[in-house]
Parts: C-alpha cells; sequence; structure tokens
C-alpha cells in the first residue's frame, strides 16, 4: 500500500492505494479529506525578471494567447493571457494596476491550474 496526499481545487486528500497483483479489481478505500494545507509560500523571485505578484491559471487550459507582454503597463482586469478551457476562451486578467514584469508561458503550451502564467509590479 502507499499513501499520497492530494490536493484538489486547494482541499487536500489523504488517499491509502494497495497495489493489486492478482489482476481482479481492488477495492479502494475512499478518500478522507484532511485538513487544509497552509498556503504555501511565495517563491523567491528571480534577480530582474520576475515581478512580486503572480498571475496564475485558475484552471488547466492551453495557452491560445499571450496578450501583455513583459513591460506592458495594465489595469485591473486587463487581460494579460488567453487560455482554452474545456472549449472555451477564458482571459486571464491582471489582479491589480502595475506592470506586466514577466510571462512565463508561450502560446500552445497546456497549463495546470494554479500555474503561473506571468508576474507582475505593482
Amino acid at each position: 500500500m502507499k499513501n499520497y496526499t492530494i490536493t484538489v481545487n486547494g482541499n487536500v486528500y489523504d488517499v491509502t492505494v494497495e497495489e493489486n497483483t492478482n489482476g481482479a479489481p481492488a477495492a479502494a478505500p475512499a478518500p478522507r479529506a484532511a485538513a487544509p494545507a497552509p498556503a504555501p509560500a511565495a517563491k523567491p523571485a528571480a534577480a530582474g525578471a520576475a515581478g512580486s505578484i503572480s498571475i496564475t491559471a485558475g484552471a488547466a487550459g492551453k495557452v491560445v494567447d499571450v496578450v501583455a507582454a513583459p513591460g506592458t503597463a495594465v489595469k485591473k482586469g486587463d487581460p494579460v493571457v488567453v487560455l482554452e478551457i474545456m472549449k472555451m476562451e477564458t482571459p486571464v486578467v491582471a489582479p491589480q494596476d502595475g506592470t506586466i514584469a514577466s510571462v512565463d508561458v508561450a502560446k500552445g503550451e497546456t497549463v495546470e491550474s494554479g500555474a503561473v502564467l506571468a508576474t507582475m509590479n505593482a
């Protein structure tokens, strides 16, 4: 048996997986909810490359457009990256006024939920 901790939409689950060696389906125990994990600490910004504010993907998807390039001034709500999520184009917007410091994805790239798409400075 192996124990895993899985985080789904901010909820943490401890899961035990039993290896089946005889070919028959194994009954897996239902996942049990654990206490929510503390938010991960912010990664230190690379010298001169990343901004202090991360713009992250709200869901897994494919990058269909990068709207703002590094150095672009943006207002709160301005689109920075456009993701295709479940066949719908969804803009990922600036959380506040500032300047784009880095764009960490490229058009056509697939990203996971929570992935840093870009960074900005206020």
